[in-house]
């Protein structure tokens, strides 16, 4: 608990057996703040999901099927809501992002000065310091930039796998809207941005080695385009021009949801 607000640090995963071990004990290392552990397996051809299931404090999830990266992001979001969680930590298994920080971001969180908190691997201006591949970092300045400009915005980057979101802000956004493919991650920032809310950020360290995930240069130009065109949707919906269902809240400021869906029948828990 931290101000007597349930904590509960998401993992979506992917063949993360190498890492998964070292990212959870650091995470249940910060100061009894981490209530719970949720581990989803996105139907990797390795021991992810044994290996959580012998993890303390943890819920250990696998699809049967490989949904995506957004698509796994859905389950977790679903089954932390499901499990009470008050704020909810998304940080990934393959120890790329310190959960030394989760403190710090729980914190802005329950202390009510922001609803949404990003790891930052640009601010502090150690990223390719860190090992981030020169292409992957013009590219990240490149569409931050554009989408900035775009949303209106002005954060230091889209494209950070490690975040922090309240209850509430789960509960209005319609995640379940967006991509099952890596586009998530900004589609949801669009949505949380288009809903008003502002979206902090704290400086984090960078690491890349061998057994970080990362997805290719194909796949990468792929997430690219799809960023690009989550920017023009969102800009074309703000100018009145279309109506676009990803920006409608999935319920009205100040609802509190009596109770929340079940995960889908592509689960099985171990």
């Amino acid at each position: 608990m931290f101000r007597n607000q349930r904590v509960i640090v998401v993992m979506p995963a992917y063949n993360a057996a190498a890492t998964l071990r070292q990212t959870h004990a650091e995470v249940l290392s910060q100061e009894d703040i981490v209530d719970e552990v949720i581990v989803v397996d996105d139907a990797g051809s390795d021991d992810t999901t044994a290996i959580a299931a012998t993890l303390p404090r943890t819920i250990a999830v696998r699809h049967e099927r490989n949904l995506g990266y957004g698509g796994n992001q859905k389950t977790c979001y679903r089954l932390a809501l499901e499990r009470g969680a008050d704020i909810v930590v998304m940080v990934h298994p393959d120890f790329q992002y310190t959960p030394m920080l989760i403190p710090a971001m729980a914190s802005l969180i329950a202390n009510r000065v922001y609803e949404c908190v990003l790891g930052s691997r640009i601010l502090g201006g150690k990223a390719l310091a860190g090992g981030m591949p020169i292409w992957k970092y013009v590219a990240n300045r490149g569409l931050t930039w554009a989408e900035n400009l775009l949303l209106g915005a002005a954060l230091s980057e889209y494209h950070t796998g490690y975040r922090a979101f309240s209850r509430g802000l789960l509960e209005r956004v319609a995640f379940e809207r967006n991509s099952n493919d890596f586009v998530f991650d900004n589609q949801i920032l669009a949505q949380i941005h288009w809903l008003g809310y502002t979206i902090a950020e704290i400086s984090c360290p960078t690491k890349y080695f061998k057994e970080a995930s990362s997805i290719n240069f194909a796949r990468s130009c792929t997430y690219g385009f799809g960023c690009l065109s989550t920017g023009i949707e969102y800009r074309l919906a703000r100018w009145g021009l279309t109506s676009n269902a990803r920006f409608r809240p999935k319920q009205p400021a100040g609802f509190q949801s009596p109770a929340v869906a079940p995960p889908d029948s592509e689960l099985a828990a171990r």
